[in-house]
């Protein structure tokens, strides 16, 4: 990331929230919606963060091991919020790689997950950051990412199915060349 993002304007986000409080017929001034934008203006700075973090912070524990097996994380609890309705999807992420000389810290896979998923987003284009930032920071042979989440935006409005979920995946490298190691990686994500 080359270029500083600014940080969240909350007064603006204040000022919008109290038009849409207005637009949809509500007082302002009602007890329970007093301080109602200045909480939204908070909720967005924290629910976006990653946007202004940068996710090579997260490389600071790359270690030499001779270790050439999948390296699996999984169940990686994360929110997003999806860019096109500003609702969240919640769930979870397993990620994979087989290093090639190098490891990286457990925790800081997870991190990479928050990073990411703390943006305006997609799932299809969460799922494929992660992999790609993965291949191309550590340099694996291979990266398997699986995401699994609830979109608000399709239980509680529109469609209204609750219950329902999404999965996507990304591929790379090994993982995506052979059949065997993928169907490995697979079987292990799906324990």
């Amino acid at each position: 990331m080359s270029k500083k993002i600014k940080k969240v304007d909350t007064e603006r986000i204040e000022k919008a929230v109290r038009e849409i409080l207005l637009a949809v017929g509500e007082d302002i001034n009602r007890e329970g919606l007093k301080r109602t934008p200045e909480r939204v203006g908070r909720m967005y700075a924290e629910l976006l963060g990653g946007m202004r973090e940068n996710p090579k912070d997260h490389l600071r524990s790359i270690f030499t091991e001779n270790y050439d097996e999948i390296v699996l994380l999984r169940d990686i609890p994360f929110y997003s919020i999806c860019e096109h309705h500003l609702m969240p999807f919640i769930g979870s992420a397993d990620v994979a790689y087989v290093p090639s000389g190098m490891v990286l810290g457990v925790s800081k896979l997870a991190r990479i997950v928050d990073c990411f998923a703390r943006r305006l987003q997609t799932q299809e284009g969460l799922t494929f950051q992660i992999a790609d930032f993965i291949m191309d920071s550590l340099h694996p042979l291979g990266v398997a990412v699986v995401l699994e989440a609830s979109h608000s935006c399709m239980t509680i409005r529109g469609i209204k199915k609750p219950g329902s979920s999404m999965v996507t995946s990304a591929l790379r490298g090994i993982f995506m060349k052979d059949p065997r190691t993928r169907s490995e990686v697979l079987s292990l994500m799906h324990k």
